[in-house]
């Protein structure tokens, strides 16, 4: 079940159907679906996001909610979670997650927003109101 209900669906099929590749406004962009479970609801969800590849594998994953003025619900999941399993690709594996701070949340983020202009402006309409988080997901070795 996705957060944002058929949207995400379609892309979830979408994602699945091309070995992790999706069209439209996200063609070319390095996708992950990432599953979590609701922390109050306990119902698992799964949600398409960009992502940007780090070291060694890293993935890290950007709160933005399009620039909403709230962070979106699986931000609290998985950080409250601590681990999740992502499907990358034709890939699905479980990774640890980790909020990034200070520096270097802000240059992660800078090197999102220069990849794709539109975390930029996500970042501009939450100015003054939250700082979007920055997730790092990693791989658990096993």
């Amino acid at each position: 079940m996705a957060e944002a209900g058929s949207w995400n669906d379609k892309v979830i099929a979408e994602f699945r159907a091309n070995g992790g590749k999706v069209g439209g406004i996200f063609e070319g962009a390095p996708m992950v679906l990432m599953h979590h479970t609701g922390r109050r609801s306990g119902k698992q969800y799964v949600t398409p996001a960009v992502y940007l590849p780090g070291d060694d594998g890293r993935i890290h994953v950007f709160a933005s909610f399009a620039g909403a003025p709230v962070h979106p619900q699986w931000y609290a999941n998985l950080v409250a979670a601590g681990r999740s399993t992502v499907e990358v690709g034709t890939e699905t594996f479980p990774v640890t997650v980790t909020e990034l701070t200070g520096e270097e949340r802000d240059r992660v983020y800078a090197e999102q927003a220069s990849r794709f202009p539109n975390f930029g402006e996500y970042a501009e309409k939450t100015r003054g109101i939250r700082t979007i988080p920055v997730l790092a997901l990693d791989r658990v070795a096993g």
